[in-house]
């Protein structure tokens, strides 16, 4: 499974993908949002921040990342390629990017909400500690921390 940087030409099978997924994510439930959110992830693209894996052709995974805040940002998975390894596979090539002397952080699901429960697991698997409740979009979040290797 590749891994490899978006590019504009991925813009619309990228954009599939997260209006597929928009019911799960807080602040992408309205056409304005996601068109607001395919500037962001064009933006993204052009400073290689944004990740995705391809299967045979079509986007299955998509990963944005902030250097700048030394953070997860956006992780999705097409419903038809989860439990193939395809978030761990964007996690491990955004890890190797950011920097792991500092704390890396990702917003998600809290403890007890359905939707939590693959992420927080997905998180955990590398490390992530959990961190303060937060929350975003009017939805209840907990930021999850990776601390530097000691």
């Amino acid at each position: 499974m590749e891994v490899v940087c978006g590019g504009r030409g991925d813009i619309g099978s990228w954009i599939e993908l997260v209006r597929e997924v928009s019911p799960g994510f807080p602040g992408l439930e309205t056409e304005e949002a996601l068109k607001e959110h395919k500037n962001t992830v064009l933006k993204f693209m052009g400073e290689e921040r944004a990740l995705c894996v391809k299967i045979r052709g079509e986007i299955a995974g998509v990963l944005l990342f902030s250097v700048k805040h030394n953070m997860i940002c956006c992780l999705a998975v097409s419903p038809a390629h989860r439990r193939a390894g395809v978030a761990s596979a964007l996690l491990a090539a955004a890890l190797e990017r950011l920097d792991r002397s500092r704390d890396i952080t990702v917003s998600t699901f809290r403890d007890g909400d359905e939707k939590g429960v693959a992420p927080r697991a997905l998180y955990r698997k590398f490390g992530f500690e959990e961190g303060e409740l937060v929350e975003e979009f009017g939805y209840p979040n907990q930021v999850f921390v990776l601390r530097p290797k000691a």
